[in-house]
């Protein structure tokens, strides 16, 4: 019989202290790279993390692949804003999908918040480049 940790979307009924803080770390560790590389890092604590726990935690797992996969949609819609700013026509679109990335602090922020609970959070949008 398989173990039943290892099946995608499974999470104990517990979660243990360092797996809350792996959990934290996805989200936060984004927000922190946004900052401080204009957004183009955003992506790498979240892989840390999830390379770090992908075999021992489907909790921590899940919650950085989420991380990573909002991450991936935020850089495309950021790229698209460029490519309408170009257009110029395009502008109050470009400024609008700024806004949505932008936007994704708060995202982030209420990932953190759900993992200190040990709960599961679903992000609004992902790309999928990593599975849950």
């Amino acid at each position: 019989m398989s173990n039943p940790y290892n099946q995608p979307g499974y999470y104990p009924a517990v979660v243990t202290p360092e797996e809350r803080t792996g959990a934290i770390a996805a989200p936060l560790y984004t927000i922190v790279a946004m900052v401080l590389s204009a957004g183009w890092l955003s992506f790498v604590g979240p892989l840390v993390v999830w390379f770090i726990y992908k075999d021992r935690s489907p909790y921590v797992r899940s919650a950085a692949a989420g991380s990573l996969n909002f991450n991936v949609w935020a850089w495309v819609m950021n790229v698209i804003a460029w490519i309408c700013l170009v257009t110029v026509v395009l502008i109050p679109v470009a400024i609008v999908l700024w806004i949505l990335v932008t936007l994704s602090f708060i995202f982030h922020i209420l990932g953190a918040i759900k993992a200190g609970r040990g709960e599961p959070f679903r992000y609004p949008a992902e790309i999928r480049i990593l599975h849950h």
